[in-house]
C-alpha cells in the first residue's frame, strides 16, 4: 500500500480526456442530443489509472479504496443498552444491526459506477401508441394496443355476454348501457350527446329503485338501462349526458344523483374540469400522464419517463445520473444510434429497477375505474395535490422513491439489489373491474389472480435478463401490499426479499386470517404457491402502511405530547366484531382478538347494552368513530395494535401520535420488527394475556414509560413516506410555483423516514446476509473498509 500525492496519467490518456471534456462541454452548452462520433475509452481505465490526492491504492487490487480504520471492534465501540438495543441515527436497532450501521453505514463513501444509456430504436416508433424501451428496442403499448409496434388495437368489452334476463350481461364494475371505450373498458355518454366524454359509470346508466322501507338503500336494476333519463334534454327530468354544469349548479335543471366522476383525469360534479391524472412520479417532467400511463417525450422511457436514451439532452438527466462523465461506445458509426457509457459516483447499496412490461404497473393505473384505487394522491381542479387515505398507497410511494433515488442504477452488473415493480395493490383493487380481468379462472379469488401476475413477472425477468440466476433470486425485492402480505407469493420467487405490511410467520396463525373470502389463500394449490410461510424474518421486511399527510397533527406536534398530558392509559378505536352495531359479522375477523379485547375492556355498550367485564375509566376500547382520532391517540399513553383482515394501520397511528404501541398478535412481525429493537419503544402482549392486559400496563414503572415514549418520539418519522411526499412537493413547486401547507410542514422534518430506513436496512443486508459471502466479488468497489464487508458471525 502506498500513498499517491498527485494525479498519474499518461499524456495520451490526458489528451483523450481533454477531447471528451470538450465534446461534453459543447453538449452541455447547447443541450443537444449526444450522437456517436468516435471510439470510446473505458471509464474504468480512468478510474484505475488516475488516483486523487491522498487516496490510497491497494497494489493487489484494481481499484481505489479509502484509508480504512485500523480496527473496527463494533461490539465494544457500540455496546448495547439494558434493553439490548444500539442507537443509530436516533433509532434503537437490534444490537448487531445497530453496531454495524454505527460503525460502517456512517463511513460509506462513493464508488464509480458505469451507467449505460440505451440507444436502441423501436419499430415504427411504437406507432405513437406506446413508449419505446431503448434498452431492448421494445415497445411498451398503451391500454388497448399491442403488437411489436403497438399497431394492433385490442377490444376490451365493458359487458359480459348478454342473456335474455340480462341484456347487458351480469354485473361488473365496467358495465355500460351507452358507449364503451373498448381500449380501456370504460363507459361514456358517447356521440350524439352534448358531453360525449362524460363518464357514465356503473349505476349511472341503469334504473335505480328504492326499497320499500324508507330508510332502505337504493337498488340498481342491472337489467334495465335508464336511457330516457340519462340522455334527456328535458331539464325537469334527472338527466346526465346533456346536463349543462352551470345550469345544474344554479339548480335550473335536474340531474341523476347516482352519476358521478369516478374516473381519473376529470373534476367537478359533472366531470367538466380536466385535471392531471396520477402517474408514477408524474412522468418526471419528461412525459404526459395519460390516465395513469406515462407517454414519454422523445428520448425518454421507463414507467415514469426517468430513463434517458442517447437522444436525450444531458443537461436534463435526472439527479441520480449526475454528475456524469459521458463516453461513447466503440461501435462504428453505421447510421444507427449507439449506447453511451456514463461514469457516475454513487453510494451503495445500488438498486436496479426492472422496466417491466406495463401490464404489471402502468396499464393497471391507466385502466382504473375509480380514481382513488391503489394511489396515494389525486388532483383537484387547480391540479393541486389531494392526498388519499389509501393504506395501500405506500406501494406507489416506495416505488416512486426508488425510481428517483441516488441509489438507483441502470447497471445490473453493479447492482446489489433488484426491484421488481408489480403493483399488486392495483391488481387486487381492480380484480373483476372488467371482463378482461375476470376471476372466473381463479375460483373467485383475488389472491389467486394476483399470484399469476407475480409468476408472469418472474417468467419475464428470467427470459429477458441474466440477473436472477446469479443468486437464485435472493438479491431480488418484491412488494406485496395487501392485507396478509406475501402469503400468496408463487413458490418460484420465495427466495427473494418480500416487502410487506404484516409479517405473519405462521408459527401460530398458520392459515389465511382474512375474513374476506376473495382474499383467502388457503385454497390456492401448493403446486402454485408452495408451502412457504407468509413472512420469513431472516430475509423479509415489514414496512409501514401509507398514512395521509396530516397538517393539523404535524403543526400541533401531537407526536411530542408529554407523559403528563396523556391521561388515557390505554386506547383502541376500531371495529370490534358482531357484538356491536355495524360490527363485522364474521367470528374470524381479527382472528377474534379484537372481540376478546372488547369482552374484557369495552368502554362502549354492545348490542346487549353491556360493557367489558373489566371496564375502567382510563381505558377506551370503542367501535365508535372518533371526531378527532389523532387527538385521542395523542392523549393516550398506550395504544392497541391489533389485526383487522390481516394488518391494519394501528401501529402507524400509534407511532405518529407519540403513543406507545401495545402489540397483540402472536407470531406476527410489525414494521421493522426484525430490525429495530421493539423492547425500547413498544410492549408485546400475548393473545392469552388479554385478560391481564391492563394489570400488565399498570405495573410498568414511570421510568420505563418515559424511556419508551422518548424513543417513540425519536422514531416517528421512520413511519412517514416523507421522501415521496417531498418529491410531490418539488413537482408542485416546479410546475405551478405552489407550496402548500403540507409541503411546508414536511420540509421542516429532517429525521430519517421510511425510505431512508429501507436503504439503511439494505446496506446492512448487503454485507451481512450469509449467502452473499459465497457471491462476494472482492474486486467490486463497496466504499467501505474490509472489516465492514464480511461480518464475523
Amino acid at each position: 500500500m502506498y500513498s499517491v500525492q498527485k494525479w498519474r496519467c499518461s499524456w495520451s490518456l490526458v489528451a483523450t480526456i481533454a477531447s471528451i471534456i470538450v465534446l461534453v462541454s459543447v453538449v452541455h452548452l447547447f443541450l443537444f442530443p449526444v450522437v456517436p462520433s468516435f471510439d470510446y475509452f473505458s471509464a474504468r481505465q480512468v478510474q484505475y489509472k488516475c488516483v486523487p490526492v491522498n487516496a490510497s491504492v491497494d497494489q493487489g487490487a484494481d481499484h481505489v479504496r479509502v484509508n480504512k480504520p485500523q480496527d473496527l471492534d463494533l461490539d465494544h465501540r457500540f455496546p448495547s443498552d439494558l434493553h439490548k438495543g444500539v442507537v443509530y441515527r436516533n433509532a434503537p436497532w437490534k444490537a448487531e444491526i445497530g453496531q454495524w450501521l454505527s460503525g460502517c453505514d456512517a463511513i460509506a463513501t462513493e464508488v464509480n459506477i458505469i451507467e449505460t444509456i440505451g440507444g436502441r430504436r423501436c419499430k415504427n416508433d411504437c406507432s405513437d401508441q406506446g413508449v419505446c424501451n431503448h434498452e431492448f428496442g421494445e415497445c411498451r403499448c398503451f391500454h388497448g394496443f399491442s403488437g411489436e409496434d403497438c399497431s394492433k388495437r385490442l377490444n376490451f368489452s365493458c359487458n359480459y355476454p348478454k342473456t335474455p334476463e340480462l341484456p347487458y350481461g351480469r354485473w361488473v364494475v365496467s358495465i355500460c348501457a351507452a358507449h364503451c371505450d373498448t381500449t380501456r373498458a370504460m363507459c361514456f355518454c358517447g356521440e350524439g350527446t352534448k358531453y360525449p366524454n362524460r363518464p357514465l359509470a356503473e349505476s349511472c346508466g341503469f334504473q335505480v329503485n328504492s326499497l320499500t322501507k324508507p330508510e332502505g338503500a337504493k337498488v340498481t336494476d342491472w337489467a334495465k338501462a335508464d336511457l330516457d333519463n340519462i340522455f334527456t334534454t328535458n331539464g325537469s327530468k334527472p338527466g346526465w349526458c346533456n346536463v349543462d354544469p352551470d345550469a345544474a349548479y344554479d339548480s335550473k335543471v335536474l340531474f341523476k344523483e347516482e352519476c358521478d366522476c369516478k374516473y381519473d383525469g376529470v373534476w367537478g360534479r359533472f366531470c367538466e374540469v380536466p385535471v392531471e391524472s396520477v402517474c408514477i412520479n408524474q412522468c418526471s417532467g419528461h412525459g404526459h400522464c395519460r390516465g395513469g400511463f406515462c407517454q414519454c417525450y422523445n428520448g425518454w422511457y421507463g414507467t415514469d419517463c426517468s430513463i434517458p436514451s442517447v437522444v436525450s439532452a444531458i443537461g436534463e438527466w435526472p439527479k441520480w445520473l449526475k454528475p456524469a462523465h459521458v463516453n461513447i461506445t466503440s461501435n462504428e458509426v453505421t447510421g444507427r444510434l449507439a449506447n453511451l457509457n456514463a461514469a457516475v459516483e454513487k453510494k451503495r447499496p445500488l438498486i436496479y429497477v426492472y422496466d417491466l412490461p406495463p401490464e404489471f404497473n402502468s396499464l393497471l393505473l391507466e385502466g382504473r375505474h375509480f380514481k382513488f384505487e391503489c394511489v396515494n394522491r389525486i388532483y383537484d381542479e387547480r391540479n393541486a395535490t389531494l392526498w388519499t387515505e389509501q393504506l395501500y398507497g405506500s406501494q406507489m410511494a416506495l416505488y416512486e422513491s426508488i425510481l428517483a433515488s441516488p441509489y438507483r442504477t441502470l447497471n445490473g452488473e453493479e447492482a446489489d439489489f433488484f426491484f421488481v415493480p408489480v403493483l399488486d395493490s392495483c391488481i387486487i383493487t381492480r380484480a373483476d373491474d372488467a371482463p378482461h380481468l375476470s376471476l372466473e379462472n381463479h375460483i373467485g379469488l383475488r389472491s389467486s389472480l394476483t399470484l399469476e401476475f407475480y409468476k408472469k413477472a418472474h417468467e419475464h425477468i428470467i427470459e429477458k435478463y441474466p440477473y436472477w440466476n446469479r443468486s437464485a433470486g435472493k438479491d431480488h425485492i418484491w412488494s406485496f401490499s395487501w392485507d396478509e402480505g406475501a402469503c400468496y407469493a408463487p413458490k418460484e420467487i420465495w427466495n427473494s426479499m418480500m416487502l410487506v405490511h404484516w409479517g405473519n410467520t405462521n408459527s401460530k396463525h398458520n392459515h389465511s386470517t382474512t375474513a374476506y373470502w376473495a382474499d383467502n389463500w388457503d385454497k390456492i394449490s401448493s403446486d402454485r404457491r408452495g408451502n412457504h410461510s407468509c413472512f420469513d424474518p431472516t430475509k423479509d421486511l415489514v414496512l409501514p402502511a401509507w398514512k395521509r399527510p396530516d397538517v393539523t397533527s404535524l403543526s400541533a406536534k401531537l407526536w411530542s405530547r408529554s407523559r403528563e398530558n396523556r391521561k388515557t392509559l390505554f386506547y383502541f378505536n376500531g371495529n370490534l366484531g358482531p357484538a356491536y352495531t355495524s360490527g363485522r359479522p364474521e367470528a374470524t375477523y381479527s382472528m377474534g382478538i379484537r372481540q376478546r379485547l372488547a369482552d374484557e375492556f369495552g368502554s362502549t355498550p354492545n348490542k346487549e347494552g353491556k360493557r367489558g367485564k373489566q371496564y375502567a375509566d382510563d381505558v377506551i376500547v370503542t367501535p365508535l368513530r372518533s371526531g378527532n382520532y389523532n387527538e385521542d391517540i395523542a392523549n393516550s399513553t398506550f395504544c392497541g395494535v391489533l389485526p383487522g383482515d390481516g394488518w391494519s394501520g394501528r401501529m402507524e397511528d400509534s407511532i405518529l401520535q407519540g403513543c406507545i404501541p401495545v402489540v397483540i398478535q402472536d407470531g406476527i412481525f410489525l414494521p421493522y420488527e426484525n430490525m429495530l429493537n421493539y423492547e425500547s419503544f413498544a410492549v408485546r402482549i400475548r393473545e392469552d394475556e388479554i385478560p391481564n392486559l391492563i394489570k400488565i400496563l399498570r405495573k410498568i414503572n414511570e421510568t420505563e414509560i418515559e424511556f419508551k415514549l422518548t424513543n417513540v418520539q425519536k422514531i416517528w418519522q421512520r413511519f412517514l413516506y416523507r421522501n415521496s411526499i417531498l418529491l410531490e412537493a418539488e413537482r408542485q413547486k416546479t410546475d405551478f410555483g405552489r407550496e402548500e401547507d403540507w409541503a411546508v410542514q414536511f420540509l421542516e422534518q429532517s429525521e430519517d423516514d421510511v425510505f431512508t430506513t429501507f436503504i439503511q436496512i439494505l446496506h446492512y443486508k448487503l454485507h451481512n446476509d450469509p449467502w452473499r459471502l459465497k457471491l462476494a466479488d472482492l474486486k467490486k468497489e463497496y466504499g467501505l473498509p474490509q472489516e465492514c464487508l464480511i461480518r464475523t458471525k
